[in-house]
């Protein structure tokens, strides 16, 4: 069994490998900017990825991310991870390049929220889900299914539902980007979460058994 400080190394050369980075990008060392390209750039590109859905987009949105990055490093006071700090530009970024989208038609909410019968239940008539909807977003071979039918959300329920549960930005942070309030953003959510579920409920319910 691995001793305490033989199990906290890795994470402790990961952290001064980071700052002695953020110092080389403070003084302007051009193989820095490379460095921090080759490490960040894939897990950067898969959150613009997953909020504008597009791969052109989201590349440009990357472009935009280390541009911008790289502009301010000097204002960087280490007051987070480099991958945290980096990560929120990403977002900014993206969001910014979901603003100037042309709009296009869209599929209602509405009609993508549960419907009841008069005694309350679901009037689709499952009983429950085989497996539960969260864990079916765990299982490899779901998760193409739960991105095509998280895109089929209208945008503005999609962003949030994007930036609440899968970048797991706070409800204050998320209102602050998109310029609503907190408590529209709880709204939004559950509103995002109820029809995807919709939306996968043919996909994994199990229905009423004779």
């Amino acid at each position: 069994m691995p001793f305490p400080s033989e199990v906290a190394r890795p994470a402790e050369d990961e952290a001064a490998a980071e700052r002695a980075l953020i110092a080389r990008l403070k003084a302007g060392d051009g193989d820095a900017y490379e460095d921090a390209v080759r490490v960040y750039s894939s897990r950067l590109l898969a959150v613009t990825r997953r909020i504008l859905g597009s791969d052109e987009e989201a590349r440009d949105a990357l472009q935009d991310t280390f541009l911008s990055a790289f502009r301010s490093i000097a204002r960087f006071e280490g007051d987070s991870r480099l991958s945290t700090w980096l990560h929120r530009i990403a977002v900014n970024a993206a969001l910014m390049k979901v603003r100037t989208r042309k709009r296009k038609p869209e599929r209602s909410i509405e009609e993508l929220l549960p419907a009841y019968r008069d005694d309350g239940h679901h009037a689709e008539g499952f009983v429950s889900w085989e497996p539960p909807v969260d864990v079916a977003m765990e299982i490899a071979h779901n998760r193409a299914l739960v991105r095509d039918c998280i895109a089929e959300l209208p945008e503005q329920y999609r962003v949030v539902l994007m930036l609440r549960d899968i970048e797991d930005i706070d409800t204050v942070d998320v209102a602050a980007m998109l310029g609503i309030s907190p408590n529209a953003v709880k709204i939004r959510l559950h509103r995002a979460r109820q029809a995807l579920r919709t939306l996968l409920a043919p996909h994994f319910r199990k229905e009423d058994q004779p």
